[in-house]
């Protein structure tokens, strides 16, 4: 038995698969199912210790992304997608895998239509509220998909498809992620359990706007708060030298914790900590949020960049579990308004908690491991 995954580009797209694999293994170690091969296709890797974890073997695939704005490279990345089709074509054909599982994103479209041309299963998933232009054209042949918002399979329904093969399974999270670690977690960050703790995350690459509007409120947020910011790999030097000047005579200067990127263990001791998130509104970060339970103030990436982020962020604040703040109105004053309003008031932060709960779909994951292998082992059969 073979499947192979697809989709990537960012974390959103990368680490649900991860998830699914997880469960894959679970299952098939539970149930006593042959151990599946799993491929891995796609111009790039998030995550290699990941795939490796797995027992996923990459295959290279090129893809050219399918921006919203004018850019030149639009022009060629027309061929370099069109390349992508033609090497994932003969990958799969030597592979021949019993399903492809997508993730949607422009690294999955070569793969998909790849799929299509040699007849293969495939299912897909799409996080985002809105589904992206690689879902929408590949649900007219995949074979199931599934959905993390309820509303998103209106979109999938008014391209044609059958409501049959929509199903609500929610964002795949690794299940590392499920529990955020309280007993210790203070100790390891270096926290004090008397202050309320602000946990700031922009994207697995961090978020430049977000990072400014942070560094300009840092006086005002240590003054109450401790503060952990995951600044993106590529800022982290620059924010803790401009922080390093802001807070240089301030007596709370220990207060502010920035980390270029927070691994597995670090997020779940950060969430564990954390009484309210500030973040952006991946579907993937939405579900963690969700699955800890936090209270949370989200700040989609404009919509000229990416529409997916804004709808993802009004569904998730429309049952209470969040606020939105759109990063044209993004400003120090804004936000530290905002995390005031949540973190001086109990009954809210409650609300918002309960909230958050509520959305959350702990065995999306499994839901879609086990949708896969049944398709898996009746092609074989």
């Amino acid at each position: 038995m073979r499947i192979v995954f697809t989709g990537g580009g960012t974390g959103g797209h990368f680490y649900p698969i991860i998830a699914v694999a997880e469960a894959i293994h679970e299952i098939v170690d539970k149930e006593k199912i042959l151990e599946p091969e799993l491929y891995y296709l796609g111009p790039d890797v998030l995550d290699k210790t990941a795939l490796a974890e797995q027992n996923i073997i990459y295959k290279p695939s090129p893809a050219g992304k399918m921006r919203r704005y004018f850019s030149i490279q639009n022009f060629f990345d027309v061929f370099k997608t069109l390349a992508g089709i033609i090497k994932a074509t003969w990958q799969l054909y030597w592979l021949y895998p019993d399903v492809v599982f997508s993730k949607g994103g422009y690294a999955a479209f070569p793969t998909t239509v790849a799929a299509r041309i040699l007849g293969i299963p495939l299912i897909i998933h799409e996080s985002d509220a809105k589904p992206g232009k690689a879902n929408l054209i590949a649900s007219k042949w995949a074979k199931a998909i599934a959905v993390s918002y309820p509303g998103t399979a209106d979109y999938f329904i008014e391209k044609g498809v059958p409501k049959e093969k929509i199903a609500l399974t929610g964002h795949p999270v690794r299940s590392a992620l499920f529990k955020p670690v309280g007993e210790g977690a203070h100790h390891y960050l270096g926290l004090n359990k008397d202050v309320p703790t602000v946990l700031i995350v922009g994207g697995s690459l961090g978020a430049k706007a977000i990072n400014s509007t942070v560094l300009d409120a840092l006086k005002r947020l240590v003054d109450k708060y401790q503060v952990i910011h995951q600044t993106g790999k590529d800022h982290i030097e620059d924010v803790k030298k401009v922080a390093s000047v802001i807070l240089k005579d301030h007596p709370h200067k220990h207060r502010y914790h920035p980390f270029g990127f927070l691994n597995q263990l670090a997020m779940r001791m950060a969430s564990g900590a954390a009484n309210l998130i500030v973040s952006r509104a991946g579907a993937g970060m939405i579900a963690e949020i969700s699955i800890w339970g936090l209270p949370a103030i989200v700040i989609p990436i404009p919509e000229e960049i990416s529409h997916d982020q804004t709808e993802n962020a009004f569904v998730y604040a429309s049952i209470g579990a969040a606020t939105v703040i759109k990063q044209k109105n993004l400003t120090p004053t804004i936000l530290v308004a905002e995390i005031d309003r949540i973190l001086s008031n109990p009954e809210l932060q409650a609300e918002m908690s309960s909230a958050a709960v509520s959305f959350a779909k702990p065995k999306a994951a499994e839901t879609i491991a086990r949708q896969i292998l049944e398709v898996a082992l009746s092609h074989v059969i």
